[in-house]
């Protein structure tokens, strides 16, 4: 059906760049995504040992001081609830902007490769259509017609993964809620 196997060639070399172009955005954007959470949650260890440690120093001296009272003040305002939950929130908030910024890279790279790769298979089957042999029409509609079933495989992928990433961001923004009204309580306790 090609008038050469140059063109089948090109054809097929086209359309692996473009998955290799694909892999290597998602990839980068990937790792971009794994150094941001790694640093968030770097800092906010970080964070939690710096307020441990100034609670730590502060109970010493008030305890080297002869204030035992201000060393259970100290030890009794580390054990409120509140600034950890708004901290958890924070945190929270923070986690979902980077998922979220992952999401709409991976969506927006995940529906430029469908377009392209439909272009390149239109033109594809456009050029073989052109050069078709008599008799060869038959042939040629099993390849289109493969290569629609393909493309209709692809898509229903890509549907479920946007439902899965769907489901995930649900469960995410629950477990979010979960944690904002034990802040907000803890705060009119205060």
């Amino acid at each position: 059906m090609f008038t050469s196997p140059e063109q089948f060639a090109n054809a097929t070399k086209t359309l692996f760049d473009l998955q290799m172009q694909t892999f290597n955005a998602l990839a980068g954007k990937t790792v971009k995504g794994v150094e941001q959470v790694v640093a968030l949650n770097l800092n906010a260890a970080k964070n939690s040992v710096d307020s441990t440690m100034a609670a730590g120093r502060s109970m010493a001296e008030a305890t080297q001081a002869g204030n035992p009272k201000a060393a259970f003040d100290t030890l009794a305002a580390r054990m409120q609830p509140a600034a950890g939950v708004t901290n958890a929130t924070e945190y929270a908030a923070q986690l979902k902007s980077i998922i979220d910024e992952m999401h709409n890279e991976f969506r927006g790279a995940a529906d430029a490769h469908v377009a392209e790769a439909k272009n390149t298979l239109s033109a594809l089957i456009y050029d073989v259509t052109q050069n078709v042999k008599p008799g060869s029409e038959n042939a040629v509609e099993i390849i289109k017609a493969a290569i629609e079933n393909a493309f209709k495989g692809y898509e229903q992928v890509t549907q479920a993964t946007r439902q899965a990433v769907q489901t995930v961001e649900a469960q995410f923004e629950r477990a979010s809620t979960m944690v904002t009204p034990g802040a907000a309580r803890t705060e009119k306790a205060e």
